[in-house]
This record gives structure tokens, C-alpha cells and sequence, in this order.
């Protein structure tokens, strides 16, 4: 069964999340506000950027399953957030994709996400869901974000002690340590950047 079990105590979730992972201020990158727990790594061979052929979605797909195996070896489910961006303040129907791979999400939190310009405010939605860690529950929302028909999905354990950032190139990984951060890092020295940033 794929399906995670409506009912999530949101608030109760939103006082953890603040605690284990305070809301960077000023608009400052996550991976600025926690640099010694960031480390980004890349899903393709030679930082190759989008997979052409179902080989290379395999390869991109087996990065993110090992490095979430490896950040939570003993995590059976994890969290889900999905994100959209739109006009529109309050939440309304989610995009066609996201509904197929994630039916269960609540809507978690909406907000500005840009308002430079007053007439035209673009409004951020999260959602959240609570599904198994294995291939059948995952691979289809990360191919879309392989794909970039959605951006901004945060993978977590139950606990939040780490966050998992895949985006269409690779992955963000915030670890519960430097010291897991750096044992990531030493595991995988071919899927690192060799940009001086990191990136």
C-alpha cells in the first residue's frame, strides 16, 4: 500500500519543523543559513543535467534512493512538501501531476511568495504527506522533478533531522551532522560539483 493516512497534526509539525529547522532570514539560501550540513550532489555522470534514456533514469533515480538510505537508513516513511506557485492567495486545485503522485498531500501553508509587484503577487502553497521510502512510492514524483514539471519538493524523516532537496540536476542534501555531511561527501566524490561553490 502506497497510500500514506490523511489526518496529519499540522501545527504540531509546523512547531517541529521551526524547531529543527528555523526559517533562514532575509531571503538567505538554506544552504547559506546551514554550510557546514549542506552538501549538493549531482544525479548524472559528469554533472550531466537531464536524463535522455530510461539508463540514465535509472542512474539518477539509484543516487537518490542510496543517499536517502544513507542519511536514514532505519526511516520507513518519510514527509513529502510539494510546493506551487501562483496568484491566487488561498489554495485551489492542485496541478494535474502533483495530484497524480501525491493524492494524499494536505494543503499545509500558503504565503507571499513575491511581492515586488503589488498588481501581480505570486503566492506560495505547500503541501505535505506522509508516504513509504521505497521506489513505487517516490520514483514518480522524482522523475517529474528530473523532468522540471515541478520544483521545490522537500524529502524529510519523521523526525526532521535531516532534509533532502532533489531538484532537476542532482540533489541538496542537510544532514544531521558535518560529520554525516562530510561521510556523504567522502562516499560519493564523483557526484560532487567541481565548481569551488559547491553547486
Amino acid at each position: 500500500m502506497n497510500r500514506s493516512t490523511p489526518g496529519l497534526d499540522l501545527e504540531a509539525l509546523s512547531a517541529l519543523w521551526e524547531r529543527q529547522w528555523p526559517a533562514p532570514q532575509q531571503d538567505i539560501p538554506m544552504r547559506r543559513a546551514y554550510p557546514d550540513r549542506w552538501v549538493r550532489f549531482h544525479s548524472l555522470p559528469g554533472s550531466k543535467r537531464y536524463p535522455d534514456d530510461e539508463t540514465e533514469y535509472g542512474i539518477l533515480l539509484e543516487r537518490h534512493h542510496t543517499l536517502l538510505a544513507e542519511l536514514g537508513p532505519n526511516d520507513d516513511e518519510l514527509y513529502v512538501v510539494t510546493r506551487e506557485w501562483n496568484g491566487d492567495p488561498e489554495a485551489v486545485t492542485r496541478m494535474a501531476d502533483l495530484q497524480r503522485v501525491d493524492p494524499d498531500a494536505q494543503h499545509w501553508s500558503s504565503c507571499v511568495h513575491d511581492e515586488d509587484f503589488p498588481d501581480d503577487i505570486l503566492y506560495q502553497h505547500e503541501y505535505i504527506s506522509r508516504r513509504p521510502r521505497n521506489k513505487q512510492a517516490l520514483d514518480p514524483l522524482l522523475r517529474l522533478v528530473a523532468d522540471e514539471v515541478i520544483a521545490g519538493v522537500t524529502l524529510a524523516p519523521l523526525d526532521l533531522r535531516w532534509l533532502y532537496h532533489p531538484y532537476d540536476g542532482g540533489g541538496d542534501v542537510f544532514a544531521p551532522s558535518a560529520a554525516v555531511r562530510d561521510d556523504l561527501k567522502a562516499a560519493h566524490p564523483d557526484w560532487l560539483s567541481t565548481h569551488s561553490s559547491g553547486m
